[in-house]
């Protein structure tokens, strides 16, 4: 019985000491999820405030994530002190919530090794530093189109990309992220094979914002 309560006593520890040494990976992975998908896949059924009318969301920044070649580290122990309610609050106008920005640095920001002010500076200056075709903005009613023409989008409005430095990805038949891979000074480098699985869908759903 000593010895139970002793197991169930560290488990927190023990669960703690799983994550891989913060400050330890090879790229980033950008991920930009574009709104109305998000919102029509599970925004809206949560009621989330970044789906409501009066907003008008496209491209949000989903995280910064440290990248192994082949996998990712997540949850990684940190001396560093979590972020408060108002740093949280900071990141709402390019990612669309404080509870996501949270969710992020406790999963992907405690990997970067960085404090949590420093990772949110740099996960805006790498949303910054991908120019959002502009094109997506102008659409006025939901289209059909190959997963393809949203990457060659990128490609056209980001002439430092090549296609194997950004995967576009798909979800209940919707354009659901671009994910652009970049180093750790934030210039684009050509992604694992475990990042490259792009959509190939001829004729996925992309929603207009609203």
């Amino acid at each position: 019985m000593r010895v139970l309560i002793f197991l169930l006593l560290c488990l927190p520890a023990l669960a703690a000491a799983r994550g891989e040494k913060s400050g330890v990976f090879d790229y980033y992975v950008l991920s930009l999820s574009w709104s109305p998908s998000w919102c029509a896949i599970e925004g809206d059924a949560r009621e989330a405030e970044q789906c409501e009318d009066r907003f008008d969301y496209g491209w949000t920044l989903h995280g910064l994530w440290p990248q192994f070649h082949k996998g990712w580290p997540s949850y990684c122990p940190t001396s560093e002190r979590a972020p408060s309610r108002g740093m949280t609050g900071e990141m709402v106008d390019i990612m669309g919530s404080s509870g996501l920005a949270w969710h992020q640095w406790r999963k992907h920001g405690v990997c970067a090794g960085l404090s949590a002010r420093a990772y949110f500076d740099l996960s805006r200056e790498a949303y910054e530093s991908v120019t959002r075709p502009p094109v997506f903005r102008r659409l006025k009613d939901p289209v059909k189109l190959p997963a393809k023409v949203v990457e060659e989008a990128f490609l056209e409005a980001n002439p430092s990309l090549e296609p194997d430095m950004i995967t576009i990805t798909c979800r209940d038949g919707r354009i659901q992220e671009a994910r652009i891979c970049l180093s750790k000074s934030l210039t684009p480098v050509p992604c694992g094979s475990d990042v490259i699985r792009d959509c190939r869908a001829r004729d996925a759903l992309f929603d207009p914002i609203r």
